[in-house]
This record gives structure tokens, sequence and C-alpha cells, in this order.
């Protein structure tokens, strides 16, 4: 009779066999981590497949007691995700599209209002206007601005200045000279006193400023933009594909992988496959108290928008809870569809408000309410919580916001611990 072969791991004296064993681990810690490298460009993918993997999975087992066949169970539950999805976005996307071109054709008009209202807000200020203007007129620039006109003339009889193409003066109908008074070529005028008019104070252009510059940067990086959104859509639109037919074919395809144990390459399977698994689980409880916390962060600004007065409440409360998923960028995006709103109802009083009301709940979802509830969902202190979302964000941006809590939390609950040690349900 004949036996199987021992492991060198086995046949190797001490503490050759110790030795061995912690080289075998740190290769196949250290090739895992070459291929998540070599895969950074599809993290993305990566990421919104899972996402949308563990929310479809979530759906099948639950009607796993009113549906006995499965492959029916998915393609149910795959429709209702997909058609919401795009229910959602042909809803929204009418409402943003139509404020998007009220606020374009009336944006000088905006700007122009919003600049008043920051300088005199900033002029009860002396010692943050003043710098700020001889900055601004150290920047030749921005000072050019300031003699070019649009040819448009204003209530008072004075042209309208607005950065945009220096114009023709209009010319009188009645003896063909410019109305600002210089004659046509050949004629010959009359000297006249010169019109002595109080120097108008310098005010600053913030807000047209900070236009100028972002128009210039799209135009500048326009391609590298529709590059990104093509590459971010097309990731959207394949994982959702990815998702579907994972859970749909996921019997078979943990079947596949517990297969591996018994292959040439089992001792990799050994190493990692629950370390991969027990990661899973605990992303998919991160993103669980990221769906609390972004149906408290949308309830309080629909309370905002409410008492506000400001229409679309359900389309704006829509477009904040969706967002409240993307750290950091989300709280931009959704703010921008309710400024212009408050913009266009109200003026720039009631934008104002809306930033600052913006402002107090995104400290309030920042210091109070993703510690709490990632703390109590995650069995972590909120200290640790804050910290961890500090330190991450800093570090990798909007990556160390998404996966810093969950990679933390299984270091300290797994991945350190000995098998025995381990927390209950962890």
């Amino acid at each position: 009779m004949t036996h199987a072969p021992e492991s060198p791991e086995k046949s190797l004296p001490p503490p050759w066999d110790r030795i061995f064993s912690l080289a075998t681990r740190l290769f196949v810690w250290g090739l895992l981590l070459a291929v998540l490298w070599l895969l950074s460009p599809f993290l993305l993918l990566i990421f919104l497949t899972f996402v949308f993997a563990y929310i479809q999975a979530h759906g099948v087992d639950g009607l796993a007691h009113r549906i006995r066949h499965r492959p029916i169970r998915v393609v149910i539950v795959g429709l209702v995700f997909l058609g919401t999805l795009f229910a959602t976005g042909f809803t929204l996307a009418p409402q943003v599209n139509e404020q998007a071109q009220v606020f374009w054709k009336n944006r000088f008009h905006y700007i122009e209002q919003a600049d008043a209202e920051l300088d005199k807000f900033l002029r009860s200020w002396p010692a943050i206007h003043e710098p700020l203007l001889k900055h601004r007129e150290m920047d030749p620039s921005k000072m050019l601005a300031e003699d070019e006109f649009t040819g448009e003339i204003g209530p008072d009889g004075r042209y309208i200045r607005r950065p945009g193409v220096t114009p023709t003066p209009p010319t009188d109908t009645k003896n063909g000279t410019p109305r600002d008074g210089t004659p046509r070529d050949g004629a010959v005028q009359a000297p006249q006193e010169p019109a002595t008019t109080p120097a108008e104070p310098k005010q600053l252009h913030l807000v047209r400023d900070l236009f100028d510059g972002a128009g210039q940067a799209i135009r500048e990086g326009s391609l590298a933009i529709g590059q990104s959104v093509l590459g971010y859509a097309s990731a959207f639109l394949l994982a959702l594909l990815f998702s579907f037919l994972i859970v749909l074919d996921l019997p078979k395809i943990k079947r596949g992988v517990n297969g591996l144990t018994r292959t040439k390459v089992g001792f990799i399977y050994d190493e990692v496959a629950d370390n991969i698994a027990g990661f899973g689980k605990v992303l998919g409880r991160a993103l669980e108290a990221q769906l609390f916390i972004s149906i408290v962060n949308t309830i309080l600004t629909a309370i905002g928008i409410w008492l506000m007065g400001l229409p679309n409440l359900l389309v704006l409360s829509a477009i904040v809870f969706f967002c409240s998923f993307i750290p950091v960028a989300g709280t931009i995006i959704s703010s921008v569809p309710i400024c212009l709103i408050a913009l266009q109802q109200d003026g720039v009083t009631a934008m104002l408000l809306v930033i600052l009301l913006i402002s107090i709940i995104h400290l309030i979802e920042t210091y109070v309410l993703n510690p709490q509830i990632y703390g109590h969902h995650m069995h972590m202190n909120p200290v640790v919580v804050l910290i961890v979302l500090t330190v991450g964000g800093k570090l990798f941006g909007l990556w160390g916001l998404l996966l810093g809590i969950p990679i933390v939390n299984y270091i300290w609950r797994n991945a350190i611990r000995y098998p025995e040690h381990k927390p209950a349900g962890s």
C-alpha cells in the first residue's frame, strides 16, 4: 500500500519547518499584492462589481422563502435593481439639465450678483478685503477683464462691464457718430470738457475669477475629462453585467473556487481564501453602515430644503441619497443643483444659506454620524473611526475614505489574531 509523500513543511526539521512556512506565506501574500497592483487600473470596476453583486445577492437570499427556483430569483432581483437605477437616472437627468440650462443663460447675472454680495460682505472686514484686492491688482490677467465689455447698455446708459468681447460702440442714426462721442473719419468735433465723475470703488470679483479659472481648466483638460467620464461610464455598465453574471452562477463559482484546495496551488487557496472571504464580509458591513448614513443625511437635507421652500424636493433628495455613497465628492456633486435652484429662486442670499446648511450637515455627518454609525455597525470606537477617516482620506484620497475603515477593522479583528481568539461573527 502506497502512501502520499509528506509535504516538505512536515519533513523539514526544526527550525527549518517554521522558516519554510513563513517563506511560503510571504510568497503567497507577495503574489497577491503583485496581482492587486497589476489590477489597480480596474480597481473601480472591481469595487463596483462587488457592491452591485452584494446588493443583488442579499435580494436573492431574501426571496428564497417565496421563490424556490434560484435563477428566477436572480432575474427578478436583477431587473428590479437595473430598473431602479435607470428610472432614477431618467427622472433626475431632465431636472438637472433644465436647471443647468437656466443657470447657463443667466450666468453673467448670477456671477455679478454673487460678486457684489460677496464684496459687500468682505468690505466689513478690511483686514481680509484689502489684501485680496491688492493681490488681484498685481495680476494683470484679472485686471484686464475690468476694461472688457459686452456691448450691452444698461438702464443707466452705461456699458455693462462683463468679461467678454470688446464691442464696437453703437452709432447715432442722425450724424453717424458713435454714441460715446468719437467722430467718424474726417469729421471734426469741438473739444469738450472732460466729464468729472467720482471714481468707483474697486470691487473684488472672486466668483468671476473662480469661474474663469474653472472654465480655462476645463478647456485645457477637455480630452482628459472626456476620457475619465467615458471610463467611469464603462466601468459602471460592466460592473452591472459582471455582478449579474456572478450572482447567477454563484453556486458554481463557489464549487469551482473551493476545488482549488485539491490542486497544486492549494497552498495559495488555503492561505488567502478565508482572509478574502472575511474581508468581503467586513466590507459588506461597511456598505450597510454607509446606507444608514446616506438615509440620515438625505432626511436632514430634505428637511432643510423644505424649510427654505425650494422646489423639486423629491428629485433633490434622491440626488443627495445616491451621492452620499461617494465620500467628499458626493457632497459637492449633490450641492450643485440645490445651490443653482436657490440662486434662481431667491438670489445669492438663499444660495449662501444653502451652502451654510450643507456645510452644517456635512460636519454632522463627518463628526457625528460616521463615528457613531460606523462604530456601532463595525464594533469600532468612534474616535478610532474619526482618526481612520482623517488619515485615510489624507494619504489615499477617495479610496482611503472608502476602504480605510473596512481594512483597519479587518486587520484589528481578524488578520492579527489567532483563529481561537477572533471575535464572534467575524
